[in-house]
């Protein structure tokens, strides 16, 4: 059995040579990774909770969640473990071959290592394609979607999620390749064929992750998910005009060898970080922390609801609604939420007076459709995590009630209420209320 989320991100070292390339990389994107272990620790940053209580139960969930294969999160790390112990073999390899080119005596050396920008340039394909696989893994998407992974790329990518794609970008990409390694990156898949490509270590480690059912489909996607990122990383490179030179002047910080070739760097790098893995953890982590903490918070209202003190008797409803508290009421026939005060409560129902209506139209309404108007943090478009919504089904045309647990964009991951977790989804934003 494979170690558990909270063994895997309490391991994770405060210090390394990965966690120094990494924080080296800032400059790149200044402030966007902390280098968060600890599992609990984790969760009291993610979430804002100190409650030890509070904390142990968003612990138990993540854990439960996590072992949860049709979650995805399971999928997901073993996806980042093995490209990075693929890596690590290439990266010797690659080694090798360096020293072949530079000592004549063990130039035979060159005719069973790879050539180091082939090998790179592999490396880098497949690291796009498992990290295609493993964001749709993680959002529910069936099958891997380059475009969709590339719109959740440039629009909601953060933390070290985004750092890792940072990471790939200058130490597998500029760092070992040079300025120009799309282009050279789009010559050698010319010269490529998928019989080469399936000979490489980390093809074979991802293999069976790759969608396709030969080794030609599956070069094919590999081709398809770089087609879909390379315009992300030209941008990257235009907007922040980050060099070979100055990657090499920030990693070379810690780095103390005496050949400073860049693709040497590359290749030492390569054998002696696993920067995919450590923030392949954090990724899933914070995810399983965000959803458990939901959960969490809603188990706790739900206990609140029950306890007496709660009850409608002392002018407050179970859910937390009290008498005299301005909320929003959904209309289902007009399909819209309405500000509206209550005025009563009994069990699981409200009797509401509508802000700007007569008392004709006072009318008794259920839980379900009653939401809170004080959201901390709310997006452009109204929304905030922890909302109750309507969700629209086209297929049983009708809405149903779900609270947001996660924001990407103009995309929200929801928990339908009286369900459970395996029919949480993201929806689109024409699809909410």
């Amino acid at each position: 059995m494979g170690k558990s989320i909270i063994q895997l991100v309490d391991e994770l070292p405060n210090d390394s040579i990965t966690v120094k390339a990494l924080k080296a990389l800032d400059f790149v994107v200044p402030g966007q990774w902390n280098n968060l272990v600890g599992f609990d620790n984790s969760i009291s940053a993610i979430t804002g909770e100190s409650d030890a209580k509070v904390i142990q139960k968003i612990r138990d969930r993540a854990a439960f969640l996590y072992q949860d294969s049709q979650q995805g999160y399971q999928t997901a790390i073993q996806l980042y473990q093995a490209i990075d112990k693929a890596d690590v073999a290439m990266g010797t390899a690659a080694l090798a071959n360096k020293v072949s080119e530079k000592i004549s005596f063990l130039s035979f050396l060159g005719n069973i290592t790879p050539k180091a920008d082939t090998a790179q340039t592999v490396d880098l394909l497949l690291k796009i394609a498992v990290e295609i696989i493993a964001f749709c893994k993680l959002n529910g998407i069936p099958n891997p979607n380059p475009q969709e992974f590339v719109n959740s790329l440039s629009n909601n990518y953060q933390d070290a999620a985004m750092m890792r794609m940072i990471a790939l970008v200058c130490l597998d990409g500029m760092l070992p390749l040079g300025p120009d390694f799309l282009s050279k990156i789009h010559q050698i898949i010319s010269g490529s064929n998928a019989g080469a490509v399936a000979q490489n270590p980390a093809f074979t480690a991802v293999q069976n992750y790759l969608p396709g059912s030969n080794p030609s489909d599956k070069f094919g996607f590999i081709t398809q998910s770089f087609n879909a990122v390379q315009g992300w990383m030209n941008g990257l490179i235009s907007n922040t005009g980050v060099t070979p030179q100055a990657i090499l002047s920030h990693v070379g910080s810690f780095i103390q060898i005496a050949d400073d070739n860049l693709d040497f760097v590359a290749a030492f790098l390569d054998q002696t970080t696993n920067y995919y893995e450590h923030t392949g953890i954090q990724t899933v982590a914070r995810r399983l922390i965000l959803q458990a903490h939901t959960l969490v918070k809603a188990e706790i209202e739900q206990e609140k609801q029950s306890s007496p003190q709660h009850s409608s008797s002392g002018g407050q409803s179970a859910s937390g609604y009290a008498v005299g508290q301005t909320v929003e009421v959904w209309d289902e026939d007009d399909e819209d939420w309405y500000q509206a005060t209550i005025l009563k409560t009994k069990k699981n129902e409200y009797f509401v007076n509508y802000v700007g209506y007569g008392s004709s139209d006072d009318d008794w309404v259920d839980e379900e459709d009653v939401r809170s108007r004080e959201h901390s943090s709310s997006d452009d478009n109204g929304y905030a995590v922890g909302q109750k919504i309507k969700v629209w089904d086209d297929d049983e045309e009708d809405w149903y009630t779900a609270t947001i647990q996660e924001i990407r964009g103009n995309q929200y991951f929801i928990h339908y209420l009286d369900y459970d977790s395996s029919y949480d989804e993201w929806v689109d934003l024409d699809e909410i209320s």
